[in-house]
């Protein structure tokens, strides 16, 4: 690949537009996948919190979630001014970035269990039910929705937020995007134990989250929700059923 070429790449796959081009079959494979399954399907945290939000303000029809994150990513291209393309080439690129990204996070993983002595694999997921016993359609389905709904929560909406509430009192960008890091991966940690299936607090699988999210919010921060959101939905498949 030509340098120009690299750098066209590199810059028109952190677009939102190519995000959302990227994130659709993931999104539409979530959501057919929880129809299809009906009550065995294992509904992602994040999904669920935003439907009960959306549900007390009045919005509870269920296409609105996917409906409302196609609109949120259209809006924010349209506010870009970028072009509204985006070659297959740099489709197909981030698919190959997201995999290689969720092996480098897959090594973290092994070298953070290293250092702990201790490998729960059980306690890893992004699920905080007991996925093992489910089928493997259903572990694919609940391991999807999580790529795309966790980075929406934690990543586009959370961390934005932060950084826009940090911006009050920091006065330097670097202060404002690491408060936005650190604070949006602790509250992601964290969220995997509270709530009805809220996991049993474990120093392992809540450093392991939190350094997780830390490195999630980096790849939103320099390679835009697509890339995240993918790389997070390969990890979990990764892990759950290789």
């Amino acid at each position: 690949m030509r340098a120009s070429e690299f750098h066209n790449y590199w810059e028109e796959s952190r677009v939102p537009l190519a995000s959302l081009m990227f994130v659709a079959p993931l999104l539409v494979f979530y959501e057919l996948g929880v129809l299809l399954l009906g009550p065995e399907a294992i509904r992602n945290g994040a999904e669920v919190w935003l439907r009960q939000i959306l549900f007390t303000i009045g919005l509870g029809q269920y296409f609105f979630l996917p409906a409302l994150t196609v609109g949120i990513l259209l809006a924010a291209h349209y506010l870009s001014r970028r072009p509204w393309y985006v070659r297959s080439v740099t489709l197909w690129g981030m698919l190959v970035e997201s995999l290689f990204l969720a092996g480098c996070l897959r090594v973290l993983l092994g070298l953070q269990a290293v250092v702990f002595q201790h490998f729960a694999q059980h306690g890893l997921m992004a699920v905080g039910i007991n996925i093992w016993s489910r089928s493997v359609a259903e572990r694919a389905v609940a391991f999807v929705g999580a790529g795309v709904y966790e980075e929406l929560v934690f990543r586009l909406i959370l961390l934005n937020l932060v950084v826009a509430m940090a911006r009050i009192f920091h006065p330097t960008p670097t202060a404002t995007m690491f408060s936005g890091v650190v604070v949006s991966s602790l509250l992601f940690a964290a969220a995997h134990h509270v709530g009805t299936f809220g996991e049993p607090f474990e120093l392992f699988t809540f450093l392991f989250r939190f350094v997780a999210g830390i490195f999630f919010a980096l790849l939103f921060v320099y390679r835009g929700f697509g890339i995240v959101a993918g790389a997070h939905a390969a990890y979990d498949l990764l892990v759950g059923l290789v």
